[in-house]
């Protein structure tokens, strides 16, 4: 069973359901700098948590898949994922695990180290000893936290995505925007018309832009918030 903010699905769904159809963001974030790993044994069953920094809810379905591919001898590959700073947005799966003895320990792992944008896959191998329910919470709770443990925890900015669109006469006004707010830029077009992509720290964008909208003729539009 998959579950999405406070609703379940038997499915992977490419889309993220919002509670009441809010998103709350703050102006930094914890994640992990790159994928690690954790293992934790009890009465024969081995769980191997695995934890991976991701960017969109897309990459769990493969991210799973190689894991199936590599453990074929496993029986559960259970999971939780969170993204952006909101609580409220998450998903997870006990993978036929009773209901609340995978996910839901693995995601209050991720909640308790006040992590996101990070996606947990414990992998369990059965020992042939039944657990119970609270020997279940209490194994994917350890392998959870073991792989967060071998992890580097760093400290990210939550920023918003423009797109740009100016004459190249103004191409020097721009740049000097750019410069002068340390902006990143992802995508850019210099041609009679250009236009750039650019990422501007959340907490600065109300500034940032309303100095681009000075420029005579600038089109600045929202993408996404990453």
């Amino acid at each position: 069973r998959v579950g999405i903010g406070i609703y379940c699905t038997d499915s992977i769904k490419p889309k993220l359901i919002k509670k009441n159809d809010t998103m709350l963001f703050e102006d930094t974030y914890r994640t992990i700098a790159a994928p690690s790993k954790g293992f934790f044994k009890d009465r024969g069953s081995k769980f191997i948590g695995f934890a991976f920094p991701v960017k969109m809810d897309g990459e769990v379905k493969a991210l799973i898949g190689r894991l199936r591919t590599e453990h074929d001898k496993a029986r559960h590959f259970c999971w939780a994922l969170r993204l952006t700073p909101d609580r409220l947005v998450f998903r997870l799966s006990d993978d036929g695990e009773p209901s609340g003895t995978a996910g839901k320990p693995i995601l209050n792992t991720l909640l308790s180290a006040d992590l996101t944008d990070i996606l947990i896959v414990v992998v369990r191998y059965f020992g042939g000893t039944l657990l119970g329910v609270p020997g279940l919470i209490n194994a994917y709770k350890s392998a959870a936290a073991e792989a967060i443990n071998s992890a580097q925890i760093v400290e990210r900015t939550v920023n918003d995505v423009y797109i740009l669109s100016f004459d190249y006469q103004k191409i020097d006004e721009v740049m000097k925007i750019i410069k002068n707010e340390n902006l990143q830029m992802s995508k850019q077009l210099f041609d009679i018309s250009c236009s750039l992509e650019i990422s501007i720290r959340k907490s600065r964008v109300n500034k940032v832009i309303e100095k681009f909208n000075k420029i005579a003729g600038l089109k600045s539009q929202f993408l996404v918030t990453l």
